[in-house]
């Protein structure tokens, strides 16, 4: 049976920074699956791409910040914390972001509030971890909308380029971060380099 990866995008989602610190390193990445699952005591879930180094943090100290991000959020700041591993840059070296009282830090632009958690349980789903933590902190910062992926994708997400009718040339555009590869065929292993989706997220353009 075919699955339809546009019926996945009819979910709602949030997108948030979730931040973790190695030693005397910060480091943090963007994720769009984070929800609470208990009131008392609270306890939130968040599944977060294996492939980042804040997931190898996280699964190391088993702490964590969530900043929820707001309609201000711009693609500066997603390309800077989405695009890049924090394996191979300091994402935190020029920011004065604050930390919260486990020492983590958490955004202060574009943030309306953060989560701090402590990871409870830990369940390997392939690609992503899940994790299971319970609430030590959390404040409402201001009261900004959320970011939801809706929004993401109609007012900050680039749009595909417009097709070159002259223009024999052919491409494929990622439909989640709006990199363009040029050739055909694209490889079906192919990763793209700032969101780290795979081939299945890009559909054909003329260049």
């Amino acid at each position: 049976m075919m699955i339809d990866p546009n019926a996945l995008f009819a979910l709602s989602y949030g997108l948030y920074v979730l931040t973790a610190r190695d030693g005397e390193r910060d480091c943090g990445c963007i994720v769009n699956t984070v929800m609470q699952l208990t009131e008392n005591p609270t306890r939130i879930a968040l599944s977060v791409n294996k492939r980042n180094y804040t997931n190898d943090v996280i699964a190391k100290t088993g702490r964590m910040n969530i900043s929820v991000l707001t309609e201000e959020a711009d693609m500066v700041l997603f390309r800077h914390f989405g695009f890049q591993s924090g394996r191979d840059v300091d994402k935190f070296a020029d920011r004065d972001d604050p930390a919260s009282s486990n020492g983590l830090r958490y955004l202060s632009h574009a943030c309306n509030a953060f989560i701090s958690a402590q990871v409870e349980q830990a369940i390997d789903c392939g690609t992503h971890m899940l994790y299971v933590a319970l609430v030590t902190q959390a404040e409402k910062l201001t009261g900004a909308p959320s970011m939801t992926y809706t929004y993401y994708f109609e007012h900050v997400k680039p749009k595909k380029p417009a097709p070159d009718k002259a223009s024999t040339r052919k491409g494929y555009v990622c439909k989640i971060c709006g990199y363009v590869y040029e050739g055909d065929p694209l490889p079906a292993d192919f990763i793209c380099p700032w969101c780290k989706h795979g081939a299945q997220d890009f559909e054909p353009i003329d260049l």
